[in-house]
């Protein structure tokens, strides 16, 4: 787990999205490469005790969405992300600090008090999350399962 906090220390949020019902926080690298952790248990950001997104905001459609919201990227989710990207273009947070639970918490602090918390909740060895940097390592917990 130190190799996770290795390859996102320093790393630069460039954006939070979603492939299908799996959250994706995307970060530049200390090197130019694409780092990501993808979600696939519940996860939030927060800033000063607030939630500003979680995974549960998936499950709601915007309003006047209609049945196809989801396939549409109409859910409460996708707006909460285009509005905090533009956010994220503005101030370009460096991460720093990042910390991984004994049962698979992640943590990852970014600058102007940002914090990502993902909490496995699940029992059996199904994938939760994995840190991945584009073309290169992955990290998934539970370990063993990449």
């Amino acid at each position: 787990m130190d190799e996770i906090t290795r390859i996102l220390t320093g790393t630069i949020v460039r954006s939070v999205g979603r492939a299908v019902d799996m959250g994706v926080v995307e970060f530049d690298g200390l090197q130019g490469e694409t780092v990501m952790v993808h979600m696939q248990c519940p996860f939030r950001i927060v800033r000063h005790g607030r939630i500003l997104l979680g995974s549960a905001d998936m499950r709601y459609a915007q309003k006047d969405a209609g049945p196809q919201a989801f396939d549409e990227f109409r859910m409460i989710y996708d707006a909460q992300t285009t509005t905090f990207n533009r956010v994220l273009g503005e101030l370009r947070p460096s991460v720093d600090s990042v910390t991984v639970g004994q049962s698979g918490e992640l943590t990852v602090n970014w600058e102007q008090a940002f914090r990502l918390e993902v909490f496995p909740d699940c029992s059996g060895r199904i994938e939760a999350w994995r840190v991945l940097v584009r073309g290169g390592a992955h990290h998934v917990f539970p370990p063993g399962l990449d």
